[in-house]
């Protein structure tokens, strides 16, 4: 008994980091293109920290009963660095384009949730097939692994020199956590993530120093509402919104695909949710409750983080009570400034590390999703023009599309999306007796 309360409790800690490692990176990258001040930077982090921790609670609680963590969407991410640097570059309020997104992040909730209620989620469920899924896990990890490994070695948009020593630490990380995760026996295959993160800054701390974060004049302190200033709404960001809520219907079905097929491999049973409400019905609603919050408290809008599948899978972990109390923990951090304010100063080279090498088991997870159904020949040629326009839209120029509508120009632009729209448009129109006729 003694022993299992330890292990939960260091399972709860490896979750924790794994939270604050999805929640920390991106508002930091949100706060330069933005241009805020340190102290409005950890006023996101804080509540970023605040939604993430408590939509993750909400969602395994009230919805899929799975231990699949919410965090910054891609997506999101997409759109508000793109309306940020058109901002910028047009010489535009940014104030307003904040409150402008926060606007959209209200209208995707809202939708969603009205699926969600509708019942509708599992009708959707149809669309997203296993190929579609598959794509959709296989793209997000080239799009972002290339991200995290930028984030590894160090290289910025500032033009700021790569250190050497930062890039070994670094690689030095990613080697140990997949090291671990593969040849580790017992506690040290499970813990793999913390010990990796653990090393990789008390390394950075030794080479570097430690950094100082602001001081804060509170023990205390509520995360603020509508911290960018009521929300506002314009025709094209409506319809950017309405077209993120389904995207966001896509990463629901596919984390829960994907985490699905990691407990049924690990031969544990999760407690089935009872009820007239499907699982990924109540999953849509509590992902819509979250994209709300995220509107309220001024943050990035958040979705079930698909590398969470690889994580577990990883860590060999499907309880979801070292979760649920990761999640609690992470609530409690958004109130205290003297603990966000440190986790701060977390270097972004370990932690992308460490994602990472969560990262390099959701391309097999992707693939093996493909597999459930045959490869034949309909299905090569769809996965094969999927993954060749995604990909290849990746190395377009980001100029090319300025003339477009905004929503266009995310679209177009994201290799995500474009890959994951072609696998779903063929799936849908070139029928199975269609496919068969052409090859007699």
């Amino acid at each position: 008994m003694k022993s299992r309360a330890i292990s939960t409790g260091i399972f709860s800690i490896q979750w924790l980091v794994f939270l604050i490692a999805n929640s920390l990176m991106l508002p930091i990258v949100i706060g330069t293109i933005f241009q805020m001040s340190p102290e409005e930077t950890i006023g996101l982090i804080q509540r970023m920290f605040f939604v993430v921790g408590l939509s993750s609670l909400l969602s395994a609680w009230l919805g899929h009963r799975l231990p699949i963590p919410d965090g910054p969407a891609g997506i999101w991410l997409g759109i508000f660095v793109l309306m940020g640097q058109l901002a910028v570059s047009q010489g535009g309020n940014q104030d307003e384009t904040l409150r402008l997104l926060e606007g959209g992040m209200l209208v995707t909730g809202i939708t969603v949730i009205l699926i969600g209620s509708a019942k509708w989620m599992q009708k959707l469920l149809r669309i997203f097939t296993p190929l579609v899924t598959g794509v959709y896990l296989i793209m997000l990890t080239l799009q972002l692994s290339g991200t995290l490994l930028k984030g590894m070695i160090g290289v910025s948009d500032t033009g700021a020199p790569v250190l050497g020593t930062s890039v070994v630490i670094s690689f030095s990380v990613f080697l140990l956590v997949l090291s671990l995760s593969i040849w580790g026996k017992g506690w040290m295959k499970s813990y793999a993530v913390l010990f990796g993160v653990i090393a990789g800054w008390i390394a950075y701390a030794l080479v570097y120093g430690t950094g100082q974060a602001p001081a804060s004049d509170s023990l205390i302190k509520f995360p603020q509402v509508f911290a960018w200033g009521l929300p506002t709404i314009d025709a094209g960001m409506f319809a950017t919104a309405i077209m993120v809520a389904f995207v966001l219907i896509s990463s629901v079905i596919a984390c829960l695909v994907a985490m699905q097929q990691v407990v049924d491999d690990s031969g544990k049973k999760q407690t089935p949710r009872t009820g007239k409400t499907s699982p990924l019905d109540k999953a849509g609603i509590v992902s819509g409750f979250s994209n709300v919050l995220s509107s309220l408290f001024s943050t990035i809008g958040v979705v079930p983080l698909s590398i969470s599948a690889g994580f577990v899978r990883l860590t060999g972990q499907i309880r979801l009570a070292p979760y649920y109390i990761a999640c609690a923990l992470l609530i409690i951090i958004s109130f205290i400034p003297g603990i966000y304010s440190m986790l701060s100063l977390l270097p972004a080279q370990v932690a992308n590390a460490a994602m990472l090498a969560s990262f390099a088991q959701m391309i097999g997870i992707g693939i093996r999703s493909i597999l459930k159904e045959p490869l034949d020949e309909r299905r090569m040629t769809i996965l094969g023009l999927a993954l060749s326009f995604g990909t290849g839209v990746m190395f377009l120029p980001q100029s090319l599309f300025y003339g477009l509508p905004t929503i266009f120009q995310y679209l177009l632009g994201n290799g995500v999306m474009v890959g994951m729209l072609v696998a779903l448009l063929l799936e849908q129109t070139w029928r199975e007796k269609a496919a068969k006729a052409a090859t007699l």
